[in-house]
């Protein structure tokens, strides 16, 4: 892994984006929706409380997670994308 995530931040591979509708209609880059599902590959070490203690984060590595579709800071590494983003953004994790 290229990225160590800090405090609350959460590395996710965005999911692909949709080519095509249900009806088989091919879309332009300008109408494909951005993903906002994708897979965690790394999770940072928690957020610290004012006394000093560490609260570990809630999602985990090889988790499926539903993010917020603006949030995050997308970033390219050796021809790879990734999201860097809050653990409070991701909404949901998909069982």
């Amino acid at each position: 892994m290229p990225l160590r995530p800090l405090a609350t931040k959460v590395v996710v591979v965005p999911g692909e984006e949709e080519e095509k509708t249900s009806g088989g209609i091919l879309l332009p880059d300008a109408a494909r929706k951005k993903p906002t599902e994708g897979r965690v590959l790394a999770v940072g070490t928690g957020r610290t409380l004012e006394d000093g203690t560490v609260v570990a984060l809630t999602v985990q590595v090889g988790q499926t997670v539903v993010y917020s579709k603006y949030g995050g800071t997308e970033v390219t590494l050796e021809g790879k994308e990734y999201i860097i983003i809050d653990e409070d953004q991701i909404y949901a994790v998909k069982e």
